[in-house]
């Protein structure tokens, strides 16, 4: 199974998603996100015809991930958001694939994980 795991700001859009998305290379199975923001993604996953795994503050604790900035650090206690809810949603072998990716506006990040959950 691949996730596209995601990280973003309130102000993130349909087209910021997407942007980043695009920028991985990836087609994946699925979305993943923090709880928080599964309501903010539910649109552009419906266009992308992909379920939504909203992942809660404990599942992500503990997550270590490849990159590593400041910012997630403070605000969610992991390197990278993306990464870890993309690592979270692919189960327990899931490994990072493609590392967070930027949306040009800044406001969404993605990463590709892929784990053996179906």
């Amino acid at each position: 199974m691949v996730i596209a795991g995601f990280g973003c700001r309130a102000g993130a859009t349909v087209a910021s998603f997407r942007e980043a998305l695009a920028a991985t290379g990836a087609r994946p199975d699925g979305l993943a996100v923090p709880e928080d923001r599964a309501a903010q993604i539910a649109g552009f996953a419906q266009g992308e015809g992909l379920s939504v795994v909203a992942i809660t503050a404990d599942q992500l604790s503990g997550i270590d991930t490849p990159t590593q900035s400041d910012l997630s650090l403070t605000h969610r206690g992991v390197g990278s958001v993306a990464e870890a809810v993309a690592l979270a949603a692919a189960g327990p072998s899931a490994r990072i694939i493609v590392a967070r990716v930027i949306s040009s506006d800044r406001m969404a990040t993605c990463a590709i994980a892929q784990g053996l959950r179906s």
